[in-house]
């Protein structure tokens, strides 16, 4: 990537306190940001992506005119990034960073000192809405409420299709050469989109049962778009601790809606999720946020997409 030496000065700073950062441990993944597979050395804009989902779009818009990396590892759980000196670096000299303020505040804190000229914040493209959890336990029980904007926008396919023709403007801006091959991009990737949107309404509209019970909070969207009710166990960060009192409730109202199958994530431990379908006679399974690749899988946000349609499918009693 092209350096900035004017901005060299405010990079060792904000590097120093990556390396603070990841002094207190490597739960987030602080390392290298993990290049483009198919990197073309004659690409004309050279863009990093905060995490799997904006690394798809932005290279499905982008083409061959476009380099992204990506500065989540595949395999790591994207919430808790923390950014190395390196990562900070590449974010700094890059020439778009793609990212969605609020889901990574390590990326978000150097987006605004590195790059706020040159971002695009994917949550501008579409409308966040809360989807966190709220209940009332009675008796003894405190009453307990998580809630918060929704990042997890790209698991409703037509919210991804907003973002992508966004990212073709953006693009076409810093690259107007090829605006042309953006727009057409992005029109192609939109109508991949349709049908993925078009299958999944077929598909979950007939199922005999509409609850849809996840680890955490993060299918609103899906479940929104698709008419489906999400109950979570915990809130919308995969790091919370729901309490006792929670998993109880949960576990009432599966026994009583004949849930079949409690939902956990590929990123995060499954033991609660495992747990409660023990308890309620159920199985567990995986429903992937997509919130980023297992090491070495070598699908796409297509091929789990549709791995989490036939689960969901399957779970819900479906045609």
């Amino acid at each position: 990537m092209r350096k900035s030496p004017l901005k060299a000065a405010g990079v060792a700073l904000l590097a120093t306190g990556a390396l603070a950062l990841a002094a207190c441990g490597d739960k987030g993944g602080a390392g290298a940001t993990t290049p483009d597979p198919d990197a073309n050395p004659n690409a004309s804009v050279e863009a990093v992506a905060a995490f799997y989902p904006l690394q798809f779009v932005t290279k499905k818009v982008g083409g061959e005119h476009v380099n992204v990396a990506n500065l989540t590892a595949p395999g790591v759980e994207p919430h808790d990034l923390e950014l190395s000196p390196q990562q900070v670096a590449d974010l700094a000299d890059s020439d778009l960073v793609v990212y969605l303020h609020g889901f990574q505040p390590a990326v978000d804190e150097a987006v605004e000192q590195q790059a706020a000229d040159k971002s695009f914040d994917a949550a501008s493209a579409t409308t966040l809405e809360d989807h966190g959890t709220a209940h009332e336990e009675e008796g003894e029980h405190a009453h307990e409420e998580e809630s918060g904007l929704d990042p997890h926008v790209w698991l409703d396919p037509t919210r991804v299709a907003a973002i992508a023709g966004q990212v073709a403007a953006k693009l076409a801006a810093i690259d107007p050469e090829h605006a042309q091959a953006y727009t057409d991009n992005a029109a192609a990737l939109t109508g991949e989109l349709a049908s993925l949107d078009g299958e999944y309404t077929g598909a979950l509209s007939t199922c005999e049962r509409k609850e849809v019970v996840t680890s955490h909070a993060a299918f609103g969207y899906l479940t929104e778009r698709y008419g489906l009710e999400q109950v979570a166990i915990s809130g919308l960060s995969p790091d919370g601790e729901p309490s006792p009192g929670r998993i109880s409730e949960v576990a009432a109202f599966a026994k009583e809606h004949g849930v079949t199958t409690i939902f956990f994530e590929t990123l995060v431990s499954p033991d609660v999720a495992q747990t409660l379908a023990t308890e309620v006679g159920a199985q567990a399974r995986v429903l992937d946020p997509i919130e980023g690749l297992a090491e070495g899988y070598d699908g796409d946000y297509f091929t789990v997409m549709e791995t989490n349609l036939t689960a969901l499918q399957e779970a819900l009693g479906g045609g």
